[in-house]
């Protein structure tokens, strides 16, 4: 890492309850979620965004959640957004077959038409090259309401935001996601 993290038991007291359901979630603390205490507001602020968007009843299904961080993480050259956001996609029942072919997912078979507009959102978003036009936005809207099309815009912009945060820091994979090598 190009900054050292806090270490997991500093900083103020309203941290702890995170660092606590960290260790009991992950078997540890997630050393990018160290790097933003050094900022205790900052991380209070990132901590209750991502609650927000990865909460039980958002109109994104899980398993679309998990997709979409995934494939940023990978446009975004991540490799600890991709270990981790990787392992929740498999405990969020995706197969391994589907999280391989994910950088391929517009030639895929195994991705739905709803999955591929999220995707191609995605993309649009993360991408500097890209952008989101009217078609693209059409096509988002026949799969999602408006409600949905907020929300999975808020989820892409805070993985773009999280996984060029931990790039740039250079955090490594902390070994979440035990996928076999790809043939």
């Amino acid at each position: 890492m190009r900054i050292e993290p806090k270490p997991s038991g500093g900083g103020p007291w309203y941290l702890r309850p995170f660092f606590w359901n960290q260790r009991r979630r992950y078997g540890q603390v997630l050393d990018a979620a160290r790097l933003w205490a050094r900022v205790p507001p900052l991380f209070l602020a990132v901590a209750l965004l991502y609650g927000v968007l990865d909460r039980r009843r958002s109109p994104i299904p899980p398993a679309l959640r998990s997709l979409l961080t995934v494939r940023v993480s990978q446009i975004n050259q991540c490799a600890f957004c991709i270990d981790i956001n990787s392992a929740t996609l498999l405990r969020r029942g995706v197969s391994e077959a589907k999280v391989f072919a994910l950088e391929d997912w517009r030639t895929n078979a195994l991705f739905e038409p709803a999955e591929r507009a999220a995707l191609d959102y995605a993309e649009a978003i993360t991408r500097s090259d890209r952008g989101v036009d009217d078609a693209l936005m059409a096509e988002v809207r026949r799969w999602f309401d408006d409600d949905a099309v907020v929300e999975l815009t808020a989820l892409i912009g805070f993985q773009n935001l999280s996984s060029k945060f931990n790039a740039a820091l250079a955090v490594p994979p902390q070994g979440f996601c035990r996928l076999p090598p790809r043939t």
